[in-house]
């Protein structure tokens, strides 16, 4: 099984580029699945403190329209975040899983831990979804996903190793001053829930409004780091062996019981 990470700018004039270098590099290195950075196809709306309703719903357009075209980039499945507005007018962070085979996007998990500081106003912005951490599949893997911040709530990661999972992926938009930490916990993650971990972050320039500083990762159910992207490498494609992952539900510390 290859997968892939990455990051790349969500600003509106260079996302088409990033876009079309990503489907290059998922055909040639043959990719069967990618994980996207959070709600990637608009920009970080959370960067300003003040919710714009009009911006969201613009998002909400913007990320329907390029889900539509994820066969375009040649990987048989993705998984990303995306904001929505439900039947009540809530405003959420929305996993999906899209599979080629079907060529539909699945609503998956609605983020529940959100920040509200400077750069992530996302409690102002949108609502938590329910405390359900449920498990998903996708290119015949069963998934798991903790969406940027909730990645710091460890008993959820347990949780997941209870759950056999094969990927826990988080997709983030974090900053460039904490990238080393978050690597660390990540690390740290696929320890918890003896999976491989893989994350893809938004990323920006240094010194903008919207403070996002890259660095995807793959590590291995150990915390061992397979491969990590930056600005000058920003996609990472990593062959992994699932028996691993599955082997090590058995090994420590995951058969430690509660």
């Amino acid at each position: 099984m290859k997968v892939t990470v990455c990051q790349f700018n969500p600003a509106e004039d260079t996302l088409d580029q990033a876009l079309d270098r990503l489907s290059e590099h998922l055909v040639k290195h043959g990719s069967n699945f990618l994980l996207l950075p959070e709600m990637c196809f608009a920009p970080w709306l959370a960067a300003d403190p003040v919710p714009d309703p009009q911006a969201w719903q613009d998002a909400v357009a913007m990320h329907e329209a390029r889900i539509a075209g994820l066969r375009d980039l040649g990987v048989g499945a993705v998984v990303g975040t995306r904001p929505v507005i439900r039947e009540n007018g809530s405003w959420r962070n929305q996993t999906y899983v899209w599979e080629a085979a079907n060529g539909g996007a699945a609503a998956w998990h609605e983020k529940y831990y959100l920040p509200d500081e400077p750069g992530y106003f996302e409690h102002s912005w949108y609502d938590r979804g329910t405390q359900d951490f449920t498990v998903a599949r996708g290119a015949g893997m069963k998934l798991g996903v903790q969406i940027c911040t909730e990645m710091w709530f460890f008993e959820w990661a347990r949780h997941y190793a209870r759950s056999c999972i094969d990927l826990l992926l988080v997709p983030r938009a974090s900053p460039h001053a904490s990238v080393e930490k978050w690597l660390a916990g990540g690390q740290t993650a696929a320890v918890c829930s003896g999976a491989y971990c893989l994350s893809s972050n938004l990323w920006a320039p240094a010194g903008g409004q919207a403070d996002l500083g890259g660095l995807g990762w793959v590590t291995d159910p150990e915390g061992n780091i397979l491969a990590t992207t930056g600005p000058d490498d920003p996609f990472a494609t990593v062959e992994i062996d699932l028996a691993v992952a599955r082997d090590s539900k058995r090994t420590y510390p995951r058969y430690v019981p509660e």
